[in-house]
């Protein structure tokens, strides 16, 4: 095994030949790889060999595989001084490419975020950026954002002149999609926000990145009442919200608050004062009838002078089945042994009009901890919804109409409350003015939740002196919503209102240039310049934060400085891994810091100082006491 950290974002290509060997053994050849006749063998007639399928084809798509599967040298650079409370805050706000970001989020968050919420660029033809020639990398966001010496570069926008109007679209989307599913938890949803122009081609996108099965919903959002009037037949009101799951049998889909008539309906007291209503045990609908579930048709039987239930025949009682209104034979909507486990919530009644006994559930209105519920439905045309509602939000905070048609708070607010539990992780990476960040904090505010949030935004330029990029009007918006929230409260909840920011850049180490000649004087030349391989201007906090994440850890994780033996050392997780970045190693120290029983050691190797020995020495320390030794 290596000792030099890996600086590189997730092998998504190795990740999944690993899954794939894991799964199927015998198809792996001598030299580790896999043999894909093996594979059709051992799939049978699972494997389609036909030539012709049905699915989303257009040109770039299989180039997009090679964005996805080319790993990031990227890091990710802390910027304490445009954060707030960056010491203790485990929200994120990262301005730069999010393509970029993801692939580098997914060693530390891959399988930990809940919900994703996107409102990607809509491809109206001038309004979206994007690599022309579908090969984005790291180098091609430095040339946009001028970090290359140069001027920054525009990409081009797209034109519906172009053969490739709606190819080009899709091909920003894919990879994006594609990496943000792996980030999601099993559990997780994705909310998509989308209007006509794409609505069509991004679901048949969803559910062949995230599975046919896995779709939930598309909702209708009312988002112009007026109509827009440049429409040239009918003015559209609406744009859609996609949302699908990554397992829908794993996913726990919220509600919607109750309206106060709902509410009322909860009426009834019982003896520890909690509210409840009766519903007829009896199903209701569809799948209703005997047939539907025979295991479901069963006698409940009641005890006609004190009414007292009873699942086993007593004497004294009476028999009642689920019958149907028009006399045929239906189901209870709960099987035998949950009626046995859960008798108490049972209640019968006397119907009178009919002169017949019926069962009933105890409905409450607060279950366990969580308050009762509706669902959301498929048309959402609250006021609130609207974009000028969105847009009056972020001029009312900013003081500035510097940010077109954002989202309203208010409809992220009630995807958060289909998608997000009390203490997740939501992800919006196209973060426009911060709506998502400004839904979870009001969310978090009115119900005490602990919701975190991890904004990605790339620093588009506006052309304005107030906020020269959008991600300038992402953070001042969510520094002010902090701001509003905590002058309204006094923070008296101590719940997490801060941010860290991260900026996207080049790996504080220069990597070893494989493309120059191979000649002793050009070997030499590499090996002066890796001699101190830290670039200039690069903090220890900039390669610290680079360690943690491609080690793994969160970049909200609390990190504390120690000193020991005359070293600035930083631990991790309390001692998980311990990081030292001193330029000056010496064995006293090296043991000292192995002394302290780390699994993982970080040394920064111009800390040996090309002390072989040393570094050997160090090596083997670690290695007698169990510990992962590494360096950069």
């Amino acid at each position: 095994m290596t000792d030099k950290l890996n600086l590189q974002s997730l092998n998504i290509p190795e990740e999944k030949r690993e899954e794939l060997l894991r799964l199927f053994p015998e198809v792996r050849t001598e030299g580790g790889q896999i043999d894909f006749d093996r594979l059709r063998l051992a799939l049978g007639e699972l494997v389609d060999t036909g030539k012709e399928r049905y699915g989303l084809n257009w040109p770039g798509k299989s180039a997009c595989f090679k964005a996805i599967q080319t790993p990031s040298m990227g890091t990710l650079l802390p910027a304490p001084e445009e954060s707030v409370n960056f010491d203790t805050t485990e929200n994120l706000i990262i301005e730069g490419d999010n393509l970029e970001a993801l692939k580098l989020l997914q060693k530390s968050y891959i399988g930990k975020v809940k919900m994703i919420y996107i409102d990607p660029p809509y491809n109206t033809g001038n309004d979206f950026i994007y690599p022309d020639n579908y090969s984005e990398s790291l180098q091609t966001y430095l040339e946009y954002t001028g970090q290359t010496g140069e001027e920054g570069k525009r990409f081009s926008s797209n034109t519906d002149t172009d053969g490739r109007f709606h190819s080009k679209w899709l091909n920003m989307m894919y990879p994006r999609l594609y990496l943000a599913r792996d980030l999601l938890r099993d559990d997780g949803v994705i909310f998509i926000s989308v209007d006509d122009g794409e609505v069509d081609n991004l679901l048949k996108l969803s559910k062949e990145i995230f599975g046919e099965e896995n779709f939930i919903a598309s909702i209708a959002v009312v988002s112009n009442p007026r109509g827009r009037q440049s429409d040239r037949y009918v003015a559209t009101v609406h744009d859609y919200m996609l949302i699908l799951a990554k397992n829908i049998d794993a996913s726990e889909i919220g509600g919607a608050p109750l309206t106060k008539d709902q509410a009322a309906e909860f009426s009834l007291r019982d003896s520890n004062g909690d509210y409840y209503r009766l519903l007829g045990l009896r199903q209701r609908g569809s799948a209703s009838r005997r047939e539907d579930r025979p295991d479901m048709f069963f006698p409940i039987y009641v005890k006609p002078s004190d009414l007292s239930i009873s699942i086993t025949p007593v004497d004294g009682f009476v028999p009642i089945y689920p019958k149907k209104s028009d006399g045929t034979e239906g189901r209870w909507m709960w099987g035998k042994q949950k009626c046995i486990r859960d008798k108490e919530l049972l209640v019968s009644r006397l119907i009178e009009r009919r002169d017949e006994y019926d069962i009933f559930v105890k409905d409450y209105l607060i279950k366990g901890e969580e308050e009762r519920t509706r669902k959301f439905k498929s048309i959402w045309d609250g006021g609130n919804y609207n974009n000028q509602f969105g847009t009056q939000e972020v001029k009312s905070l900013i003081k500035s109409d510097a940010m077109s048609f954002p989202k309203s708070s208010r409809l992220i607010v009630d995807a958060c409350r289909m998608g997000l539990g009390g203490k997740d992780i939501a992800l919006d990476f196209f973060a426009g003015s911060g709506t998502t960040a400004h839904a979870v904090l009001d969310l978090n505010k009115q119900d005490g939740g602990n919701r975190k949030f991890i904004l990605v935004q790339l620093p588009e330029p506006t052309d304005r002196t107030d906020y020269p990029t959008i991600a300038d009007i992402t953070k001042e918006r969510v520094r002010r919503v902090i701001k509003k929230l905590n002058d309204e409260d006094g923070n008296e909840k101590q719940q997490d209102r801060g941010f860290r920011v991260f900026k996207l850049a080049e790996s504080n180490f220069t990597p070893w240039d494989g493309s120059i000649g191979q000649s002793p004087e050009d070997i030499s030349r590499q090996m002066e310049i890796h001699i101190e391989h830290v670039r200039q201007g690069r903090t220890d906090q900039d390669i610290l934060y680079e360690i943690l994440l491609k080690s793994g850890f969160p970049l909200s994780i609390p990190v504390e400085t120690l000193q020991v033996d005359g070293k600035t050392i930083y631990s991790i997780s309390d001692g998980i891994m311990l990081v030292c970045l001193d330029r000056t190693l010496n064995m006293p120290s090296v043991q000292a810091i192995v002394d302290r029983l780390p699994e993982r050691v970080v040394f920064l190797d111009e800390g040996f100082a090309g002390n072989d020995a040393l570094k050997v020495n160090a090596k083997e320390a670690c290695k007698l006491k169990n510990i992962v030794f590494k360096v950069v």
